[in-house]
């Protein structure tokens, strides 16, 4: 193997919020904190609410169930050590636990954007065609979509896994991320492989998220080319509004996403860059559940429904 003579890396430390003033970070954690949780309660209520409701057993609902695990796991996955790294002194992550992270994290997030993309065809079938959309959206069919989405994202998470941690890491040990980032640990790696891997990593990442991005946008071209032939406007707002809360997950989610990966190299602090990154793997799912509470009336109205069913047995 190449670098063989190289002293080889048995742990990493993560930076994280250790270069920020004291002070400040019990701030940080509470806020952060208060997020986890709240995106932890959120999805968890939504997926409650469709168990229980028996006219949300449809496939757009079982897919945001879907979407509302993935979220639960991927937040899992990074934000507790994030928390637990900001009050500790103790920041060295072992190889192994560095791994299984960046396996994790990339597991849950390409399956989030599988969801996603999954998701938009639901809306495209169900608007395009109607008359089609039992049989094309079955419950084998749609199960089946949902495992694709699962395998698809073990096998990126795997690739990408095994591709960086095949590399060999000398020198410095230290990450500077509050987690194990592909890209940051490619900055530690050594070898002559180590520039045509990084090009792969990331070839392999951007064609997966645009290639669900594209799909997305193409979906939703069919999408309002149908909504358009709809004669009346209200009609038109009706339909509209089943994909409202699906599309602003999507904007929501690739924008934090460009911000995190497509901003131009300049001479930002490392710590507007770890506030910056807080914004995809923290902010975004907290901002997941909002948005289809509030956005898709089915569920605002079935989850009102179920507070009211427990408060009710209360007042009485």
């Amino acid at each position: 193997m190449t670098g063989q003579n190289y002293s080889m890396v048995s742990e990493f430390i993560l930076v994280g919020f250790s270069n920020f003033p004291r002070h400040l970070l019990p701030a940080f954690f509470l806020l952060y904190l208060l997020m986890y949780l709240f995106t932890l309660l959120g999805n968890l209520l939504i997926m409650a609410t469709v168990w229980r409701e028996h006219s949300l057993h449809t496939p757009m609902y079982l897919f945001l169930c879907s979407l509302s695990t993935s979220e639960i796991l991927f937040t899992v996955a990074v934000t507790p050590r994030m928390l637990v790294d900001m009050l500790s002194t103790h920041h060295t992550i072992t190889f192994v636990a560095c791994a299984s992270q960046m396996f994790f994290s990339f597991t849950f997030g390409f399956t989030h954007s599988f969801l996603l993309m999954i998701m938009g065809y639901d809306r495209y079938v169900a608007i395009c065609h109607p008359l089609r959309y039992n049989v094309l959206m079955s419950n084998h069919g749609c199960a089946r979509l949902i495992s694709w989405t699962w395998a698809g994202g073990s096998v990126m998470g795997m690739m990408v896994t095994m591709i960086v941690f095949h590399l060999t890491f000398c020198g410095s040990n230290v990450i500077h991320h509050f987690l194990c980032h592909v890209f940051s640990l490619l900055k530690l790696a050594c070898g002559k492989e180590t520039a045509s891997v990084s090009l792969g990593v990331i070839l392999v990442c951007v064609s997966a998220l645009m290639g669900c991005l594209f799909l997305i946008v193409l979906s939703y071209v069919f999408i309002v080319a149908a909504i358009l032939r709809i004669p009346s406007a209200e009609g038109r707002h009706k339909t509209f509004s089943t994909c409202v809360s699906h599309l602003t997950v999507v904007i929501v989610h690739y924008s934090f996403a460009s911000i995190i990966y497509l901003k131009p190299k300049g001479p930002q602090s490392m710590d507007s860059n770890t506030l910056m990154a807080t914004t995809y793997t923290v902010f975004t799912p907290f901002l997941s559940p909002i948005i289809f509470s509030l956005r898709n009336k089915e569920l605002k109205n079935a989850i009102k429904k179920s507070f009211q069913r427990k408060l009710s047995p209360l007042s009485s």
